[in-house]
This record gives structure tokens, C-alpha cells and sequence, in this order.
């Protein structure tokens, strides 16, 4: 299985709906909080493109957020994307 890597905040409810979908799908995370980090955030919008969180790679994959992340799995293909 590839590695998941997703960038949180505390606060976020789209965070913890994606995490909470991993979870429940038993798919392992890297979870990288970005809260008092600024620097973290500066990674992570290098890298995504985007300011917004969650933000999720699978393996060297950006997939997007929370909302890619279910459309994947509602289309039948995550499974597929994780492995």
C-alpha cells in the first residue's frame, strides 16, 4: 500500500471527515499538523499549490482535499489509487 500523507489543522472539520474515511477504510496515515507551524505551511502550499486543508497525497500523488478524497472512494477507484 502506498504511503498516505495528509496536512491538518485542529480545527478543520473537513481534516477530521477525511481522516475519519481513512480510518474507517483501515488506511494509514502520515498526518502533518500545520497549525503553529508556519513553516509546515509553507511546505505544504509548495508543494499542493493550495492554502486550504486537509490536503492528502497518496504515495507522490497530490490528490486534493477532503472532497477528492470521498469522490475517489465513492467512485470505487481509491483502493485502486492506494495500491
Amino acid at each position: 500500500m502506498k504511503e498516505v500523507t495528509i496536512y491538518t489543522t485542529r480545527l478543520c472539520p473537513f481534516c477530521y471527515q477525511a481522516k475519519g474515511l481513512l480510518k474507517e477504510l483501515n488506511v494509514s496515515f502520515n498526518e502533518i499538523s500545520i497549525d503553529f507551524n508556519p513553516q509546515l505551511r509553507e511546505e505544504m502550499v509548495a508543494k499542493a499549490g493550495k492554502t486550504s486543508v486537509p490536503q492528502i497525497w497518496i504515495g507522490d500523488s497530490h490528490i486534493g482535499g477532503c472532497d477528492d478524497l470521498y469522490a475517489l472512494h465513492y467512485a470505487g477507484t481509491l483502493s485502486e489509487t492506494l495500491n
